[in-house]
């Protein structure tokens, strides 16, 4: 697979250095030198200099031989040029955009069906306030994943020491867990990946990832000691696109809704945009605002300025203010490990929801969905099984996986079938998939040639 990638910015770079590390064939496309030879310096990949949007430019890059054009500019319009010169050069290529202006998004199925017919329009603002939406349906939860329309969840819970399951070997689960069967898919342990097997112990402190349905929902959150009780009350600290975006969503939902924006111009646009929202005029890293407006009655704080410091440190302020709940935008990926030893633990990036969904999109095969797990370290793959798949019919205990990987739920027919040794996988099911690193080629090969396309 050739993939030009046009934007050598924050997502270009981290799409660049995942599918580099899967021996695909990848070209990097950008006008600015300095990003390009941090891209050379540490990338096995090709690099050309010059606009993505020049047809020169895209023909020297290989465009007619490309099975797949990303273009993750900074410039909205600059990626339509790019898929627009794509779509008179190379048809056959399929076509993903990041485009960040919402006055775009009434237009997704005329850009699909019209020239430049671009396949995937991808939003990151939309995907990040939906992220935030699924972490506040699970207050519990430090990371949550949807797949199959929502019908399952991964799950990932910090384990404290108060937990029914602390210290535990996974061979003795059932003893505690009864007839209720908990898949635990993953464990992170000192910023380590662990694809757990029955002679695997759960250590307090770990973050503990496992799979479950709507209805086990409640159950599963008990045994780990957590509550599900939902959000009625949300402080939002920055009153941009984001903010506005995820203070319109949150009110529409029931939530009651603060939001403070230190530009009075903006808060005078947001207060005549939204409806049921509060909005104040004020620094969110004030501790005296924050006082005045009783955020210890808050269920959350969510901070989304443009700036990683302020959110950071705003979030801190809140839960030493007595906030339970503190959810953190953050896009710069290298503060990401040192967010928990800060004490920050919802982390939620507009940059790496962005990488998910293209992600999802690029991979090999029936690939309906894909999702990093936190810090990138492995990825979940949803996809269909069909017919020809070597998979189909076979326990899974008798089939021969890659190491790293684990199938971790199958949905049939609209039931949720979490996976036992003699589970058997049938033709259309779909099966839920989680990949180390490392693992992910041969899942793709294999999804390629023995499933074609799983």
């Amino acid at each position: 697979m050739k993939i030009l990638i046009v934007g050598a910015g924050e997502v270009g770079f981290h799409i660049a250095s995942r599918l580099a590390t899967e021996n695909k064939d990848v070209v990097v496309i950008d006008k600015d030198p300095k990003a390009l030879k941090r891209v050379s310096e540490q990338l096995d990949v090709q690099v050309f200099e010059g606009s993505g949007s020049s047809p020169e430019v895209l023909r020297e890059a290989g465009i007619s031989q490309s099975d797949i054009l990303l273009a993750v500019t900074d410039s909205d319009e600059t990626n339509l040029v790019s898929c627009l010169v794509c779509d008179l050069l190379s048809p056959a290529t399929r076509k993903l955009i990041r485009i960040r202006d919402s006055d775009y998004t009434d237009f997704t199925d005329r850009l699909r069906d019209d020239p430049p017919h671009i396949d995937t329009v991808i939003n990151p603002e939309v995907e990040l306030v939906r992220t935030v939406q699924r972490l506040l349906e699970v207050p519990g939860a430090e990371d949550v994943a949807e797949f199959s329309g929502g019908a399952i969840k991964l799950i990932g819970v910090r384990l404290d020491e108060l937990s029914p399951l602390s210290n535990m070997r996974l061979t003795k689960l059932r003893e505690v867990t009864g007839d209720f069967h908990l898949l635990i898919a993953a464990i992170v342990r000192d910023e380590e990946l662990i694809i757990p097997t029955g002679r695997d112990s759960l250590v307090p402190g770990d973050l503990v990832y496992f799979v479950t349905d709507d209805a086990n929902l409640h159950t599963a959150l008990k045994l780990f000691g957590k509550e599900s009780r939902p959000v009625k009350r949300a402080f939002i600290v920055g009153g941009g696109r984001i903010g506005m975006r995820l203070a319109r969503a949150l009110a529409q939902s029931g939530v009651y809704v603060k939001i403070v924006e230190d530009d009075p111009q903006r808060c005078n646009r947001l207060a005549e945009a939204l409806n049921n929202v509060v909005v104040l005029n004020g620094d969110g890293t004030d501790q005296g605002l924050l006082a005045e407006e009783n955020i210890e009655d808050m269920d959350v704080v969510i901070t989304v300025t443009g700036d990683e410091e302020t959110n950071i440190l705003t979030s801190l302020l809140a839960k030493r203010m007595g906030v339970p709940i503190a959810v953190t935008r953050i896009n710069k990926f290298g503060y990401f490990p040192l967010t928990t030893a800060i004490g920050i633990e919802h982390v939620i990036s507009s940059r790496l929801s962005a990488i998910n969904t293209i992600l999802g999109h690029v991979r090999r095969g029936k690939v309906l969905s894909s999702v990093s797990l936190k810090g990138e370290r492995a990825e979940v793959l949803e996809a269909e099984a069909l017919e020809t798949a070597e998979i189909v019919g076979k326990p899974l205990k008798s089939i021969s996986f890659p190491k790293g990987a684990l199938v971790i739920s199958i949905i049939r027919d609209n039931e949720v079938i979490i996976p036992k040794g003699d589970s058997v996988i049938q033709p259309a099911d779909r099966i839920i998939l989680l990949c180390s690193q490392q693992a992910i080629p041969k899942i793709e090969k294999a999804m390629a040639v023995k499933l074609e396309f799983f």
